[in-house]
């Protein structure tokens, strides 16, 4: 009789398993592994060394019990801190411990139960969670911990009852008690780091000074802020200072000799360094081609990997830009200075020859080390005048040799941009301008002009083309990449575009120029800055990576930033990659290679901290700005909906402020967040995304930066901007999911 033998299937791949582990939530055993691809004893074995084998390179995550997961899941119950609040007031979590240099995944915490006191800031618990997506979770107390101290920063006053901190975070909504025990001798106005201690007074919980900041009075001191709450560095070492003061100029050996040529520099008329310079002329070899080269100063000469330059550099990641200060990435000496291509000095710089055909394409490139002489510093303003037409003593003499030639290499490369059709977002900038003095003086919309595109068609061909050249020397690189939208936000904005009678492609994978046409089909429609508006939430969130995936939103296969290494440590990285790779001396990547994978990390999240620095200040410098207008009533936009109420932006200034729900017209209302709407369930009122506002502006705090508005005639306003589509959706809507319920207004 034959024996009942049972049949073991192929062993798995690589690529089988850790799919199966990355479908599974939380974390899988070995067991379960072996049983879902019915594996025998001797391929389980087999099976324990690849486990082994990928939680080594770092594909998996292993736990106690072994049990594993892919690298980028939490455990199902974890340890979170709760680190502080959204837009929306709501608790975040951060899992403890995370790394400093990795972005952690967003963590909603649920509501506490009914009779349990709610969770402050810099509280720990541990917590079951729920996977939303691959980057959110949701989590729900099981039981507190003992909480970790967190930090605070804010001003310190005295008030009748003793000390008092009130944060800068607007997010943090009351003060904190300084017992006189732990004030460290600070005085009124002082702007201090404090450490959250146990125990509350006056329904207060308390803290201790640790460092004291100076005085916090004063628009000097708004950037300092922004840069001592995001912990940005903002001093040099001995050593760094040292070297960057010792540098000398360079010498033409070993360079090509690129002084003979016109380049000439195009920035903003408040830019302090200058660190890429253009040139171009019609290639004689092909009709309707041009010959363009991008120079870009030659930082890698001068800060050598391992360097104290170099680690000052690295840690900062990037400069940040304020409107009355910058923090740089590099010591002046070398960003203002030697690494500053100024007209009329010789400069080091990293140079690419490209050669574009009639239709736009690039099609050979060539990259040299040289020495150049800046022709003339331009603003934008300045060459687009003269290109209109208007040329000052400045531009007249370089009108045809330089900024003709410029405009008509840029109007080629717009064929092939147009060709790919990039994503085309309107997302308007604020320009905060400030007076001698130091105040601001105004602030505006920052325009728009072809002399901008222009700069940006040639930025982008040098990074395309520093992109490939490294490619194709099988040299490391720092790529650029964006991914497309992840299908959450896709279906959500699908479904978002179906309520308003939009074509979506469903079921399709997201392209640009897919949407593209969606913008093009509601130009100059009441809708059109609300579709805008959640195209531009739908898309990923671009970062660095030694892996290429392309860049979704320019429509671009191979692209790296190359052209900014005074302010960004990602171009330094590919110059010292362009350097090695193409054998061009000195200054190239060290000898056991930089160690990409742990720096993109790095590097993208200092690109965060310093666009959130810089969004806070220009918060609190529009906010100082309005102070003295509260009563005022502006136009405004609602750029955001949620349970709090409505998030306008004042269409003058583009300042941000909150109408609180309870302001509104008097009424229960239900917030749907696929509309972003608040619906009145009795009078009917809706409020949504992109509507145009009469506001007043009733509370402006320069500390935080928060405006807070309320509606000038809150019920004519609402009536009046309903469109008949929109409401026809809402009323469709309530046929389907339940919504969330806002608040009361009382």
């Amino acid at each position: 009789m034959a024996e009942n033998r049972k049949t073991s299937a192929p062993f798995p791949t690589r690529e089988a398993v850790l799919e199966f582990i990355n479908e599974k939530p939380g974390y899988v055993g070995k067991r379960e592994i072996a049983r879902a691809f019915n594996l025998d004893a001797e391929q389980k074995r087999e099976l324990k060394k690849l486990l082994r084998q990928l939680t080594i390179d770092g594909s998996l995550q292993r736990r106690r019990g072994r049990k594993y997961a892919d690298v980028g899941t939490l455990p199902e119950v974890s340890v979170l801190n709760i680190s502080r609040l959204d837009q929306h007031g709501d608790l975040m979590a951060t899992p403890t411990p995370w790394p400093d240099d990795v972005p952690p995944p967003r963590i909603y915490m649920a509501p506490e139960r009914k009779g349990q006191p709610a969770l402050g800031i810099g509280d720990r618990v541990l917590a079951r969670l729920t996977k939303l997506n691959d980057l959110e979770y949701k989590a729900k107390t099981i039981r507190r911990l003992a909480s970790a101290p967190a930090k605070v920063l804010g001003v310190y006053h005295l008030g009748r009852d003793g000390g008092r901190l009130q944060p800068t975070d607007k997010r943090q909504k009351s003060e904190f008690i300084v017992p006189n025990d732990y004030d460290l001798g600070v005085r009124q106005g002082e702007l201090v780091r404090a450490e959250v201690i146990r125990g509350k007074h006056l329904g207060l919980r308390q803290v201790r000074i640790v460092e004291r900041l100076g005085h916090a009075d004063g628009q000097s001191n708004i950037s300092a802020i922004a840069v001592h709450e995001n912990n940005i560095p903002d001093t040099f070492s001995k050593e760094s200072l040292v070297d960057a003061d010792g540098a000398d100029e360079v010498a033409l050996e070993g360079r090509m000799d690129l002084r003979n040529i016109p380049f000439v520099t195009i920035d903003g008329a408040d830019a302090r360094d200058f660190d890429d310079a253009v040139w171009a002329e019609p290639d004689p070899n092909v009709d309707g081609g041009w010959h363009i080269i991008v120079a870009i100063a030659d930082v890698s000469w001068y800060v050598r990997p391992g360097s104290p330059l170099d680690h000052d550099a690295r840690e900062r990641g990037n400069s940040v830009y304020f409107p009355d200060r910058v923090v740089p990435m590099l010591p002046e000496a070398l960003s203002n200075g030697l690494c500053s291509l100024r007209p009329g000095e010789n400069r080091p710089c990293l140079a690419v020859h490209m050669w574009i055909a009639s239709d736009g394409g690039l099609t050979r490139h060539n990259f040299v080390r040289g020495l150049m002489k800046s022709t003339a510093r331009l603003t934008y303003s300045e060459v687009q005048t003269a290109h209109d037409g208007r040329p000052d003593g400045q531009t007249a003499p370089l009108m045809a040799t330089v900024i003709e030639p410029l405009y008509g290499a840029f109007a080629t490369l717009l064929k092939s941009r147009n060709c790919r059709s990039p994503l085309e977002l309107d997302v308007p900038e604020r320009r905060i301008e400030m007076s001698d003095g130091g105040t601001v003086r105004a602030i505006t919309k920052r325009k728009r002009l072809d002399s901008h595109r222009l700069i940006e068609e040639f930025m982008i061909t040098a990074n395309v083309a520093a992109a490939e050249t490294l490619e194709k020397q099988r040299q490391p690189c720092m790529y650029r990449i964006h991914d497309r939208p992840s299908k959450e936000k896709a279906d959500a904005l699908n479904q978002f575009l179906r309520s308003l009678d939009l074509q979506s492609a469903k079921g399709q994978v997201p392209q640009p120029r897919q949407f593209n046409q969606i913008l093009s089909s509601v130009e100059g429609e009441p809708e059109a800055h609300m579709v805008n508006q959640m195209i531009l939430r739908s898309q990923a969130q671009a970062e660095y990576s030694p892996h290429n995936i392309g860049h979704f939103g320019l429509a671009l296969r191979h692209y790296a930033h190359f052209t900014s290494p005074i302010r960004r440590y990602a171009d330094l990285l590919v110059h010292r990659a362009l350097v090695s790779g193409l054998k061009l001396g000195a200054g190239g990547l060290d000898n056991h290679g930089e160690d990409f994978e742990d720096l993109a990390g790095h590097i993208s999240a200092t690109e965060r901290r310093a666009a959130k620095a810089e969004r806070d200040a220009a918060d609190r410098f529009t906010a100082l700005y309005l102070a003295d207008q509260i009563g005022a009533e502006f136009a405004a936009r609602v750029n955001g909906v949620s349970r709090a109420g409505l998030f306008v932006t004042l269409q003058e200034t583009g300042a941000d402020g909150l109408v609180p729900i309870r302001t509104l017209p008097n009424d229960y209302y239900d917030h749907d967040p696929i509309l972003h709407t608040l619906t009145g369930t009795s009078h009917g009122l809706v409020f949504g995304l992109a509507q145009e506002l009469e506001v007043r502006l009733e509370e402006a705090m320069p500390l935080t930066g928060g405006l807070i508005m309320t509606l000038v005639d809150g019920e004519q306003t609402a009536l009046s901007n309903r469109p008949e589509r929109r409401k026809n959706r809402v009323s469709d809507r309530r046929r389907g999911p339940k919504r969330r319920r806002g608040r009361r207004r009382s």
